[in-house]
């Protein structure tokens, strides 16, 4: 049972004694273990998941050149893919889908030495993502499908035909907020002999696995703290375009 709260604190937070907030956060941390047995069961589900075959030859333009889908594994098994929004002709890349960015530079070494190779994928020209990368400062590989159908095969692009219906399916379902472009993360493996299978893809808020800086949040007393509106990520920008701090 939870203590009864009486004395208030900064920002009308109970302020309560150390044995008594000991009780309650104990209590809370067998929720939390109750979380983190189900994440791992998720987990173990999630790579139990049958795999698909991948059957069309997808070609995408690098700064090496052009390459197959099997090419950009890299040598690795697993192959880990951000379907970044950044169609043909945008001035910069969606503001959410550069938050994910953000936390890939860090990530990659690691990824890697447990055979994945990240990597951001976008329908823009190969010159359009160069000249936005720079901006940013980014490390990651990042790849055109220009000219593809990898990302409407996908679930991430839409056609003008699509869109003119009023509502798409993505994220396994009808979405009634048609557009160009949609964030997901997919993941491919490749075998011994090369061939490469589709094994899984999430969207929604199913990319918020990339976005660390939302977990950190998620431990202070503010957590998120987003407005009450549909598109709560309304606050992020660009990292260089946020204004100085106190």
């Amino acid at each position: 049972m939870k203590t009864q709260r009486t004395q208030p604190g900064p920002e009308g937070q109970a302020v309560v004694s150390r044995q008594e907030w000991l009780a309650e956060r104990k209590a809370l941390l067998a929720r939390e273990k109750e979380l983190t047995r189900l994440r791992d069961q998720v987990a173990r589900e999630r790579r139990a998941l049958p795999w698909v075959r991948v059957e069309k030859d997808y070609a995408f333009d690098t700064a090496e050149g052009r390459r197959t889908l099997a090419e950009l594994f890299d040598g690795r098994s697993q192959l880990l893919v951000q379907h970044f929004m950044l169609a043909p002709g945008w001035q910069q890349g969606c503001p959410s889908c550069s938050f994910m960015a953000d936390h890939c530079d860090g990530m990659a070494v690691h990824l890697k030495h447990r055979d994945v190779t990240p990597i951001a994928v976008s329908r823009a020209p190969l010159a359009e993502i160069e000249r936005f990368r720079r901006r940013m400062g980014w490390q990651f590989r990042w790849v055109s499908s220009h000219g593809s159908d990898f990302n409407y095969d996908f679930g991430v692009s839409f056609t003008p035909e699509a869109l003119a219906t009023g509502e798409i399916h993505y994220n396994y379902g009808r979405w009634p907020h048609p557009r160009e472009e949609w964030p997901g993360i997919s993941v491919f493996c490749r075998d011994a002999a090369g061939a490469v299978f589709h094994s899984y893809s999430t969207y929604g808020r199913g990319v918020e696995v990339m976005m660390g800086t939302y977990q950190m949040l998620d431990l202070v007393p503010k957590g998120r703290d987003e407005r009450a509106v549909e598109h709560k990520m309304e606050w992020v920008r660009h990292h260089d375009r946020y204004e100085p701090g106190p």
